[in-house]
């Protein structure tokens, strides 16, 4: 799984010009990922939300927490047969240009279905 950490707060969003520059990057991306067949699933994430600790859930707040300097905006699954190739996969995102970092981690037990 390609977490993908947007700096919070810190300096001014993306224009609309360069949100579409951006998008447009992000586009071709993923079409070269489905076209491998490696993308499972991929979405943005709200800015908010909640964040439940303590036994079964007592204390609740909003989240992401307020002092976090990144959060994770979304999120993209991808079929690779090792970590190696994952990490290959995320140096090709094209968010690394644009402030975000991209986590890469393990999903336990994801089998490829039969085609």
């Amino acid at each position: 799984m390609l977490l993908l950490r947007h700096p919070y707060g810190d300096g001014p969003p993306p224009t609309p010009s360069e949100m579409e520059e951006i998008m447009g990057h992000f586009k071709k991306w993923m079409e070269s990922m489905n076209s491998k067949g490696q993308v499972v699933a991929t979405h943005g994430l709200e800015p908010t939300g909640k964040v439940l600790r303590g036994p079964h859930g007592a204390l609740i707040v909003d989240g992401p927490m307020i002092e976090a300097k990144e959060i994770v905006g979304g999120y993209v699954t991808i079929y690779a047969e090792n970590l190696e190739e994952a990490v290959e996969c995320a140096r090709a995102c094209p968010a690394l240009n644009y402030r975000i970092a991209v986590e890469v981690r393990p999903v336990a037990h994801c089998d490829r279905p039969e085609a």
